[in-house]
């Protein structure tokens, strides 16, 4: 599994020019899933994703986690995490999780985040989406669920 996570001052996400998810304060993440994730991996990105101390604490450090500042997460699914571009200049998205089996892992990822009391939004699975995200610093960082990356 791999995770785009961006700080964020707000970030919203729209379908057909309908906004379907939009949150403050938080993380914008961009979530693929490979062939290879399971539920393992949905427990390690769901638990570096709300502990990741990356928001100002009184000192102005990097020292405070989503938990801690009461942030909000959207979530996008975002199989083009897996294309894999060293060959030629057309993306390869073998490696990528795709139709329903996809969507049931997504659908347990924002599952397993709500327990955690955190506001979440999401996207619409498989479809065309448009998101808009105010980068706050820019902070923005990549998780990987397998040690090969």
């Amino acid at each position: 599994m791999r995770a785009v996570v961006q700080r964020v001052t707000s970030s919203k996400v729209t379908v057909n020019g309908e906004v379907v998810g939009s949150i403050e304060r938080g993380f914008n993440v961009l979530l693929g899933i490979s062939k290879d994730d399971g539920e393992e991996d949905i427990k390690y990105i769901k638990d570096k994703i709300i502990n990741l101390r990356v928001f100002q604490d009184e000192n102005d450090k990097m020292n405070l986690s989503l938990k801690d500042v009461g942030g909000e997460l959207l979530i996008i699914s975002q199989f083009t995490l897996y294309g894999d571009c060293r060959k030629g200049r057309r993306p390869n998205f073998m490696a990528a999780l795709g139709g329903n089996e996809a969507e049931i892992l997504y659908n347990k990822f924002l599952e397993e985040i709500k327990k955690e009391g955190i506001k979440v939004e999401a996207g619409i699975f498989g479809a065309d989406m448009k998101v808009s995200i105010e980068n706050d610093g820019p902070v923005t960082l990549i998780l990987e669920s397998k040690k090969d990356f």
